[in-house]
């Protein structure tokens, strides 16, 4: 059973950062590129970066180029999201998920994915 767990949303002020987590179980981690995407009631579902299986090849958002990294870590089966500069814009809740196979696929600014977790919440608020 695959199990997504978010961590590491909260409250920071523009220009602070934060780092999110997501600790992955139930699946070989090593085997599936992996995503995040965001969510707000204006913007809808947003993926914000993919990370391939071997951690090779990325994809960003435009938005958050320059801003944000993605990184995973095979061993620990957690993936990153380092997010820097933060943004009021950058307010939403942050979703890890989980690809169907090794490579990102990105169609229309769309991530594939098949399972993803609850959520982490971020707020960029002075």
């Amino acid at each position: 059973q695959v199990q997504l767990v978010e961590s590491g949303g909260g409250l920071a002020q523009p220009g602070e950062s934060l780092r999110l987590s997501c600790a992955a179980s139930g699946f070989t981690f090593s085997s599936y590129a992996m995503s995040w995407a965001r969510q707000t009631p204006e913007k809808g579902l947003e993926w914000v970066s993919g990370i391939d299986a071997d951690g090779a090849d990325t994809y960003y958002l435009d938005s958050v180029k320059g801003r944000f990294t993605i990184s995973r870590d095979n061993a620990k089966n957690t993936l990153y999201l380092q997010m820097n500069s933060l943004k009021s814009e950058d307010t939403a809740l942050y979703y890890c998920a989980k690809a169907s196979g090794p490579l990102i696929k990105v169609l229309n600014g769309i991530i594939e994915w098949d399972d993803r977790g609850q959520g982490t919440q971020v707020t960029v608020s002075s």
